[in-house]
């Protein structure tokens, strides 16, 4: 499990005002000083991650962030990245003081909570974390409708309950009775939330196959794997790596060859139901591999796994509009050194320019770091997101789909170019 990408992790943030006790919380659960914790206001900063195994759910990673009514100097600053955490989130904890509960508004049930709604919290703030830090008394019920708005399952924590009467505790239990209750002075709260976040956890737990609903038990795939300068040496990527073990996990015989001995492989191995190629080596690979076989990419795999298949082929239409004048962003989840073979900076502007005719202008983004002016670009190229959550691709996803902006990754922009897309995605029994 320590081994385990933090992509392929759930995403659990703590969110609170300032002393809330995020941090204390956060560490007990651990079992690890991981976040500064001091009664001093706005100890913590930046946002602060763990992973960790919690059993016996699984790999996650814990990501304590600011309070969200620090008035420090640089507290505007500090909300904006414990808002920009919406964007990665797959499960919210949301921790108050049971000293600073707002006793006005407490009887509010989740119920009423409605997503369409307006938001009020820091003057209208976006999951992009534009805010003030003008906080609003209700910042529980404007967060809850934050989560419900971007599809984010939460839990309300209640902490500190060692701070006030029984009395008080019972009061507030009939107030929030979905609640969790806890105080880092007693341990046994602290296992009963960890025991409610598994729960919870586990409820929301709906991995999909990557390959395993799409070929049968016993059946055969080949993976292209070409080997380059942007191979990594002495090993493969994870997206491959990924679909190696999704095959093991569904009882199908995968071989793993490069593009030089994919001929012969197909001469060696018969009833392939599938082969599933680099997305750089598409063109070769489709000339090699008869009609008869389905072909994809793992680029494609990973547009329907982590994102939504369906945008980004009807993004990837947005090509021939495209003129001089157009701005396309592409977008990279993870970083890494540039080389003369870069498929995000090199070979899909060349080859992109090539169909258009026309010299375009590109911008370019690396991790989490998504421009908040999107509707100023005419398409986005987003790669695999094999470093990435599946939340955060699919928050970039709404957020073009809710700006009108067009949207499509490496793999459909490469089968597009190369006049295979409808083959690439028979497998899917889609069209284009």
């Amino acid at each position: 499990m320590n081994t385990t990408p933090n992509a392929n992790r759930k995403h659990i943030t703590f969110f609170g005002k300032t002393n809330s006790g995020k941090s204390s919380l956060l560490n007990a659960i651990v079992g690890q000083e991981i976040s500064l914790v001091s009664p001093v206001k706005g100890t913590t900063t930046d946002p602060v991650m763990k992973a960790m195994e919690l059993i016996p759910f699984g790999p996650v990673v814990f990501i304590d962030t600011a309070g969200l009514d620090d008035r420090s100097e640089l507290g505007g600053m500090r909300i904006q990245r414990s808002m920009k955490m919406l964007q990665r989130t797959d499960f919210a904890v949301y921790v108050i003081d049971i000293n600073d509960i707002d006793t006005d508004t407490a009887t509010a049930t989740e119920a009423n909570i409605d997503a369409s709604s307006n938001i009020n919290i820091y003057n209208n703030v976006n999951i992009n974390g534009n805010t003030n830090t003008d906080i609003d008394n209700n910042d529980y019920f404007e967060m809850a409708k934050l989560f419900k708005k971007y599809n984010i399952p939460h839990m309300l924590v209640i902490n500190k309950i060692d701070t006030v009467s029984r009395e008080k505790v019972e009061e507030a239990a009939k107030k929030f009775k979905d609640a969790v209750f806890t105080s880092t002075e007693d341990w046994q709260s602290i296992l009963a939330l960890k025991d409610e976040l598994i729960k919870r956890l586990s409820e929301d737990e709906k991995e999909p196959p990557i390959v395993g609903d799409l070929i049968p038990y016993n059946g055969k795939v080949i993976l292209v794997v070409p080997v380059d300068s942007e191979a990594p040496k002495g090993r493969i990527i994870l997206p491959q790596v990924q679909v190696i073990r999704d095959c093991l996990d569904h009882g199908i015989k995968s071989y793993v060859v490069r593009d030089t001995e994919l001929e012969s492989a197909l001469s060696d191995i018969r009833d392939v139901d599938l082969v599933i190629t680099d997305s750089q080596a598409f063109k070769k690979v489709a000339g090699i591999v008869p009609e008869t076989i389905k072909l994809t990419s793992f680029s494609i795999l990973f547009a329907r796994y982590k994102g939504d298949l369906e945008a980004f082929v009807k993004g990837v239409s947005k090509v021939e509009e495209l003129n001089e004048n157009s701005k396309v962003l592409i977008a990279e989840s993870c970083t890494h050194n540039q080389s003369h073979e870069d498929i995000g900076r090199v070979k899909i502007p060349r080859l992109l320019n090539k169909h258009v005719g026309k010299e375009l202008h590109y911008d370019f983004k690396m991790g989490h770091d998504f421009p908040e002016n999107i509707e100023d670009y005419d398409l986005i190229i987003h790669c695999g997101a094999c470093m990435m959550n599946k939340k955060s691709l699919q928050t970039r996803i709404d957020l073009c789909m809710e700006k009108g902006v067009s949207i499509t990754n490496y793999g459909v922009l490469l089968a597009y170019l190369t006049g295979i897309l409808d083959r690439s995605l028979k497998i899917f029994n889609m069209n284009f």
